[in-house]
């Protein structure tokens, strides 16, 4: 089914206009845990105990299972050598994984971890959240895509914008309460976005919340996963050393929507 293009904030009615308030948050780090593996994330999910992660690069992708807080991964499941794997979501018992660039998803079921299908897609994977009765894809671009949670066909194209500027770099998606959080490609910033309009209510500077890797610039903050307390998320990045429980925290922030804007482009 053809994607329909949904409201855009360029294009928004004139009584949308000032609607939206931005709201700046910062990290407050409640702990740190183990990150099994310290694996090239790509996507992360939990139900509060069990933590699913994807790991990247051709070769030695995989989808892997822990309990949180632990130092041992408890399972691993190889992707395929020719794939690179990238985010995840869960849609009941199945376990749903991107690909980069081989526009093939994967589907899994999330007790096993056995492969159990592949379905064709129509962009690079990037990030996936599901989002009650549908899930989303990002593509490293400032659009993402609403789809059928059963077949991954997509529904709708959303324009993510921040005071009327596109954000570049969407990577890993969340879904908590009424708001996608996504990881901002490149900054340690995370963008709370309005999942009707695409507009940007919420902008978290997650500096407190990184890991320092000097001379490695592929070790971004990459991989966010909601908790069931609100403004609670789990956050890691790509080989980091551990994953940070993270309570957001109202703070101003007159440079948020400037930061928030220097997503990398694909």
């Amino acid at each position: 089914m053809a994607a329909t293009t949904l409201l855009s904030a360029r294009t928004a009615d004139s009584r949308l206009i000032g609607r939206w308030q931005l709201r700046t948050w910062r990290t407050d780090v409640i702990r740190r845990l183990a990150h099994p593996g310290r694996g090239f994330t790509q996507g992360l999910i939990t139900d509060n105990a069990t933590v699913w992660e994807s790991t990247g690069r051709y070769g030695v992708s995989a989808l892997c299972r822990y309990q949180l807080g632990a130092a041992q991964v408890e399972r691993r499941a190889e992707v395929p050598a020719e794939l690179f794997a990238e985010g995840i979501c869960r849609v009941g018992d199945v376990i749903w994984q991107l690909t980069w660039q081989e526009r093939t998803a994967l589907k899994w079921d999330a007790a096993t971890l056995e492969l159990t299908g592949r379905v064709p897609f129509n962009r690079e994977g990037w990030g996936l959240c599901a989002a009650g009765d549908y899930v989303v894809t990002s593509d490293g671009s400032s659009e993402l895509v609403r789809r059928d949670p059963q077949t991954l066909e997509p529904q709708a194209v959303l324009h993510v914008r921040c005071a009327g500027q596109r954000v570049q770099g969407l990577n890993d998606l969340a879904w908590s309460g009424s708001t996608i959080w996504a990881n901002v490609a490149g900054t340690h910033y995370l963008a709370g976005i309005d999942p009707d309009s695409g507009e940007v209510t919420d902008v978290v500077n997650a500096r407190k919340a990184a890991e320092r890797h000097i001379g490695d610039a592929q070790a971004i903050m990459n991989g966010i996963a909601a908790l069931p307390a609100a403004g609670e998320f789990l956050l890691t990045g790509k080989g980091w050393r551990s994953i940070r429980h993270v309570r957001l925290k109202l703070a101003r922030d007159m440079d948020a929507p400037r930061r928030v804007l220097g997503g990398l482009a694909r």
